[in-house]
């Protein structure tokens, strides 16, 4: 017998499987035969020993199940593996000898369409279908509820939640607004949360103030937001079943965004403050991330902490931020706020330096401060995977002397730093320059172009024989280089090269470099450096005694101006100056202390030793480049750098040695109210020599003129 619920019918089967119903609308019950809607009697083909009622698209069905596994819908052979079966609601759920789980919406089918879907294997993201274990049967469907109990081979019982029972609860409770009892179901089944507004993209729109007013939970809020995705699930995962009509498409708007514009805008009429973290989540969730605004609402409640009880503060939202975003991310726009409090609060949650070895952690700092020199420094110790990266910030930031000093001279890293600067001196018209660099790292074929080019030929020929190159290639390298020099009017050297190059590269003497040219390169170096050392000290001695000399001459003139008669030395000096004229100019030279003429004589050696120096230039300007050229890096950085000094103490000596009107003639002071000693003085200052040339020290242009490239 089988009843059912929803029509109040009852069936009956007899032992040969003759179908009966029994009728309750007469004044006394009564056993009919079961028709169809033709009026034709319908059985069981067989007898069953499971037999229910159901209503279909077409009708109501008395289905059947034979001990064999057979399912019959009247006469009509539904399926042939069923292994127990039952009727709940709008559905027929069947289990079979596939170990499967069948749950078909009658509603929708007829019963063929029954026939045609137990047949079917069903495709991905078939509902209707779900993996069982072997031997299961259903047992019942818990009423008001999803879940369906099945009785394991071994008789223990099963509970399990059949998809389609699911989303077909769900889709009526989203049709009816329980968004929150739409919630917990999903979260508790995993259902993806995107179907929320999938279902009915319209409906959801329209009811944005009730789905979060029913949620009542910011994480609940932050959850959903968190979870958009632009995928349509009703079209991928959860496809709406058949013959079951789908709401039409709303705009073409990217789905994540106008969810998140429409909660927000919801969430900040409400209650922007208790929403404050949902509010940032809707920012920072849309395609295109709105961190900027987020971090700029984090800076606001800085400024203005909000007075609500529990409301968020800026800490706890900085930190809900960090956990939606990637804090360098973050830490790039927090910049852009101009709150510098705001910029190291993203900072102190920062992982990314306290991952990095300790020298790329400073280096990586001093970078973004824009320290270059040392960050350098700090990356040049990170080993050689990141020289490449090295050698990018020398290029960039034009640190190449810098950079040589950080590498030992042979190794790689050298060479590479040495060709980048040679490209870049090249670039800035010092090819000359380029060459030294390119010849110390062993790049003489570049070195001599780089020579040729700069019509350095003196070096060019030096590299070309220690190539070597072939003599006949050396005959037109040097011709070519005449010619060069013939065309820049340098016609003495063009000459000389024609004449003696022949002659000197005839016997093929290598061997004079080392035993010839080197040790007379050192001992240059050794006569520059007393050279400037002695003139140094000189200079500073012959300065120093200038100054006493000088105030002492200056007392002599005071008291010698406050006496009222020639008793004085000058005074003597002035009456015998006639006897003694040819004497006082063979001593106005002398440095002897005291002597009259001291301070002119001082003069005259200071203007000496600054012409000395400056002569000086050119000629160490070429020993420098051949020290360079041949690996004597520190003898050519001492010497360098003594001369540099001399001129810098020379050129900071001029204002106070030279100073302005002291070397002025002086007219005879006379008139009523002058003395003798007036007009002896002023007589005694004519007779010195006029004004001595005041020396002209180009410092800042020496060096340059010197050599540009670092000396180690």
């Amino acid at each position: 017998m089988a009843h059912s619920s929803q029509s109040g019918t009852v069936a009956l089967q007899l032992e040969d499987g003759q179908a009966r119903k029994l009728i309750w609308d007469s004044e006394s019950p009564s056993v009919g035969a079961w028709t169809d809607s033709g009026g034709c009697p319908i059985n069981f083909p067989v007898s069953c020993v499971q037999m229910a009622l159901c209503t279909a698209s077409g009708g109501e069905l008395l289905l059947g199940l034979t001990d064999r596994g057979h399912l019959y819908a009247g006469d009509t052979q539904l399926a042939s593996n069923v292994s127990s079966f039952v009727v709940y609601d709008d559905f027929l759920l069947v289990t079979t000898h596939a170990h499967t789980c069948r749950c078909l919406h009658l509603g929708t089918l007829t019963a063929k369409g029954l026939q045609e879907a137990l047949g079917s294997d069903g495709g991905q993201n078939d509902e209707t279908l779900r993996r069982v274990e072997r031997g299961s049967r259903i047992v019942t469907v818990v009423p008001q509820d999803t879940r369906l109990i099945l009785q394991m081979p071994r008789g223990n019982l099963e509970t399990v939640h059949h998809r389609a029972l699911v989303l077909a609860q769900l889709r009526k409770q989203l049709d009816s607004l329980q968004f929150r009892e739409v919630f917990v179901c999903m979260r508790k089944l995993r259902i993806n949360l995107n179907l929320i507004y999938d279902h009915n993209p319209k409906v959801f729109l329209e009811n944005v103030e009730a789905f979060i007013t029913q949620l009542n939970s910011i994480n609940h809020i932050n959850l959903f937001l968190t979870e958009l995705r632009e995928e349509d699930t009703t079209a991928t995962m959860y496809p709406h079943p058949l013959n079951v009509p789908v709401p039409a498409p709303t705009s073409k708007a990217k789905k994540v965004d106008v969810v998140c514009d429409a909660l927000r805008k919801t969430m900040e009429s409400l209650d922007p403050d208790r929403y404050c973290l949902s509010i940032l989540t809707s920012h920072v969730k849309k395609t295109v991330p709105e961190l900027e605004v987020a971090l700029q609402k984090v800076h606001n409640l800085r400024a203005k902490p909000p007075d609500a009880a529990g409301a968020v503060g800026a800490e706890e939202a900085l930190k809900y931020l960090l956990f939606l975003v990637n804090v360098n991310d973050l830490y790039d726009h927090s910049l852009g706020t101009y709150d510098f409090d705001l910029v190291l609060m993203v900072a102190e949650k920062s992982q990314k330096l306290k991952t990095l070895e300790a020298n790329y952690q400073r280096y990586t700092i001093d970078k973004h401060l824009k320290r270059y020199s040392k960050a350098l420094r700090h990356l040049s110790k990170c080993g050689e995977e990141h020289f490449s990266e090295a050698l990018g910030l020398v290029q960039e930031q034009k640190l190449f002397s810098e950079a040589l000093e950080l590498y030992p001279v042979g190794s790689p890293q050298y060479k590479a730093l040495s060709c980048a600067y040679a490209e870049h001196l090249v670039a800035q018209q010092q090819p000359e320059q380029a060459g030294l660099l390119l010849w110390r790292c062993g790049e003489p074929g570049r070195a001599l172009q780089a020579f040729v080019s700069a019509s350095s030929w003196r070096h060019a020929l030096c590299v070309a024989q220690l190539v070597p190159l072939p003599p006949d290639q050396l005959a037109l390298l040097a011709r070519v280089m005449a010619e060069k020099l013939i065309d820049q009017r340098r016609y003495a050297e063009g000459a000389l090269l024609l004449d003696q190059y022949a002659k000197a590269y005839r016997h093929n003497r290598q061997d004079i470099i080392e035993t010839d040219l080197k040790p007379a390169l050192l001992e240059a170096f050794a006569s520059h450096s007393s050279f400037l050392e002695n003139h140094t000290t000189l200079f500073s001695r012959h300065k120093k005694r200038l100054t006493v000399v000088l105030e002492l001459k200056e007392k002599a003139k005071l008291d010698m101006l406050d006496e009222d008669g020639p008793d004085c030395p000058d005074a003597e000096l002035y009456s015998e100056a006639s006897s003694n004229r040819r004497k006082a100019e063979r001593k106005k030279w002398s440095l002897k202390e005291g002597s009259p003429l001291e301070d002119l004589a001082l003069l005259h050696s200071l203007v000496d030793i600054v012409c000395a120096m400056d002569k000086l230039r050119e000629e160490l300007h070429s020993l420098l480049k051949a020290l360079v050229l041949f690996q004597y890096d520190r003898q050519a950085q001492k010497l360098q750098l003594a001369y540099e000094e001399a001129l810098l103490m020379m050129e900071a000596a001029i204002p106070e040695v030279w100073q302005e009107g002291a070397l002025q003639s002086h007219t005879p002071i006379t008139g009523p109210d002058s003395t003798a000693n007036s007009i002896m003085a002023s007589l005694q200052h004519q007779q010195r020599p006029a004004a001595l040339p005041l020396p002209v020290i180009k410092v800042k242009s020496s060096r340059s003129e010197l050599i540009s490239m670092p000396i180690l």
